[in-house]
């Protein structure tokens, strides 16, 4: 059961638009409510109503759900809906709504109506004879009653149209008749198809998969509006948790990004790069803040009010300090930020910035500002990717650059393992994107049988390298039948078909598009379609690209594999050259059977001091706590609040 506020209430923009016909014509009054609260309830007769007031209170706007009010879909995702009541020529033009909540709103107002089917509208004369006073009273949570109930309304209205009485008079026509009408195809006893009414889909309850304690009080002090840095070991659903973020805020307002394209595309968003738009930020100060002042940059900015920033590891002190000071610049602000509230998401002991030659990794926990802007400090520590308690327990080891002889032991065993299977070989993580191309390439080369090329179809083929370093899949794929490939996408989560998933490609269909038919190690046979994929540009533009969700999968780099889970995976470490390299490659397994470490040396396993130092300070006592952090960042700070 739902609580009745979550699928009966939003806060979002509303237009109310007077249009000129049933169907929707052109509007002829347009009222505009920015912040608005639209609610599902009962009048006095029991019937469906959707109630619009301003936010800040005054008169309300009441619209009956009767049976001829139509939903239009298809931008829900971005927190967009409209709902249009041709008898009233009225319709309702949501927008800036959370995504999770606008969907979950209309799914209780989908099954609610459904199951009001069965009792008759009151007229317009009824309701004025019947005198009562005019009432509204919030819809009650969706229960399985409901559930129930609409579905036995939908099945009465899929039920076969009895054709009994219709062929046994057929029978007793003359057999002029019979020749004059067009032979039946279904000479069985079952219902003619064209009697049929389009058959719907069941309705089921609304539920999205349930977050953990962990997770939900990351939720919670998001929507408290705090500034919030949550951390945890890979595995432990940061993705995931992040995903559920972005489905809670104001879309309008809201600019998911990430350190990389890869994992900006994980969540939907955008380069954090590509949000600044000051390019590498190596630039003086007021160099960049001439770049962010451009048109398109600066909306960015002014309109942002939570500014979501993934994989914060690989983002370096310095760039965070000017992103700081851009904010309070242009926002005209003295705030931490601009007043923007920042959720910021990674772990320190994964990947850590690039940089140039042997210097140094500066770490956003570094900077000046990193103290005066994140108010809480969270961290999630339930490992769902892996459930073997003893892999748990080693990763966290090599995660904290522990090397103990155990688990050098199980590694070294681990080399021996034979996790090839159906003609599916491990996939190879290498530290250098070179040797991932030259991998792939010559074991294409050796395969025999045509080349299959596959083009996608990009929104923009003048920006291919912009949607390029976002699309988790590449511009061109070329395959061959025994080629090794890698689901980039969750197509069908309880069969096994999700990102990360392991294949070999078994043969391709005939015809022009020849589409390849892929065997999984889950078990699944599946031809591949092409699956489309929408990115944010600069200046708020969507780019998309088509194409078929596989890659190459003989060898992937380390870096391309952050935030991804791999079924079989083959790990040279001779030359890893960052700490915390060794841990994402290990981590990436989704169990120790389906894991080979070739050449271990317990050297290559490293963890940051500086990082170390950092955690250390920050968990008292199983929590993670805002400390003092003078040992990094120079100066002293007041002490923030703690969660």
């Amino acid at each position: 059961m739902l609580h009745a506020e979550d699928g009966a209430r939003l806060e979002c923009g509303v237009a109310v638009e007077r249009v000129s016909g049933a169907s929707a014509g052109h509007a002829v009054q347009r009222r505009v409510l920015r912040r608005a609260v639209v609610t599902l309830g009962r009048d006095e007769f029991r019937e469906l109503v959707l109630r619009v007031q301003d936010v800040r209170g005054g008169p309300h706007e009441s619209f009956a759900l009767r049976s001829d009010f139509r939903l239009f879909t298809r931008f829900v995702k971005d927190g967009k809906c409209t709902v249009n009541f041709p008898q009233n020529n009225v319709q309702l033009l949501i927008s800036d709504c959370p995504p999770d909540r606008l969907k979950t709103f209309l799914k209780t107002l989908s099954i609610k109506h459904e199951a009001s089917r069965g009792s008759n509208p009151v007229s317009e004369r009824a309701r004025m004879r019947a005198g009562v006073p005019r009432s509204f009273e919030i819809i009650s949570p969706v229960q399985q009653k409901d559930i129930q109930k609409a579905n036995e309304l939908r099945s009465k209205v899929n039920a076969p149209v009895q054709v009994k009485a219709l062929t046994e008079r057929a029978v007793n026509r003359t057999d002029v008749r019979q020749q004059l009408k067009r032979p039946r195809t279904d000479r069985d006893s079952s219902p003619v198809k064209a009697l049929h009414p389009h058959k719907k889909p069941v309705l089921t309850l609304p539920v999205a998969q349930k977050l953990s304690k962990e997770q939900m009080a990351v939720l919670n002090a998001v929507l408290s509006g705090k500034n919030v840095f949550f951390t945890g070991s890979a595995g432990t659903g940061k993705s995931f948790l992040l995903k559920r973020i972005v489905g809670s805020l104001p879309p309008k307002s809201t600019y998911a990004t990430a350190s990389t394209g890869v994992a900006a595309c994980h969540i939907g968003g955008t380069t954090l790069h590509s949000f600044a738009g000051i390019g590498s930020g190596s630039a003086p100060l007021e160099q960049c803040l001439e770049l962010a002042q451009r048109p398109g940059v600066l909306q960015h900015w002014t309109s942002c009010k939570h500014l979501i920033i993934d994989e914060i590891s690989m983002v370096e002190a310095e760039f965070f300090d000017k992103l700081e000071s851009i904010a309070r610049s242009i926002r005209r602000s003295t705030e931490p930020f601009g007043g923007i509230q920042l959720i910021v998401c990674g772990d320190f002991l994964q990947l850590p910035p690039v940089t140039k030659g042997h210097e140094k990794p500066s770490f956003c926990f570094q900077a000046r500002s990193w103290r005066k802007c994140i108010h809480v400090n969270m961290e999630l520590t339930e490992v769902r990717r892996q459930t073997d308690r003893t892999f748990i327990s080693l990763l966290q080891a090599i995660r904290l650059g522990r090397v103990t002889e155990e688990v050098t032991a199980r590694l070294l065993k681990s080399a021996s393992n034979p996790i090839e299977r159906d003609g599916i070989v491990a996939t190879r993580l290498c530290t250098h994107k070179d040797d991932v191309e030259l991998t792939n390439e010559n074991k294409l080369k050796q395969l025999p049988g045509p080349l299959r090329v596959f083009e996608a179809l990009d929104s923009d083929p003048m920006l291919v390298k912009t949607i390029d370093a976002q699309s988790p899949v590449g511009h061109t794929l070329q395959l061959k039948v025994g080629a090794q490939v890698m689901l980039t996408k969750n197509l069908d989560v309880q069969r096994g078909l999700v990102n990360g998933a392991r294949g070999v490609v078994v043969d391709f269909l005939p015809g022009n598009q020849g589409l390849p038919r892929v065997r999984f190690l889950c078990g699944a046979v599946e031809v591949m379609k092409r699956e489309r994929w929408t990115f944010k540009a600069a200046g708020g533009v969507y780019l998309s690209r088509q194409q078929l969700p596989l890659k190459l999968a003989w060898a992937i780099s380390i870096h391309k594999s952050q935030g991804m889970t791999l079924d079989c995976v083959e790990i040279s470490l001779a030359r890893v050259f960052e700490s915390g390299q060794a841990y994402v490659a290990l981590s990436r397994a989704r169990s120790l059977e389906g894991l080979r470490v070739m050449d271990f040396d317990p050297r290559v396993v490293q963890a940051n001091s500086d990082v170390l130092m950092f955690y250390k300070k920050l968990k008292r006592d199983r929590l993670l706590l805002q400390s003092s952090m003078n040992d990094f960042v120079g100066k002293s700070n007041k002490e923030n609040e703690v969660w």
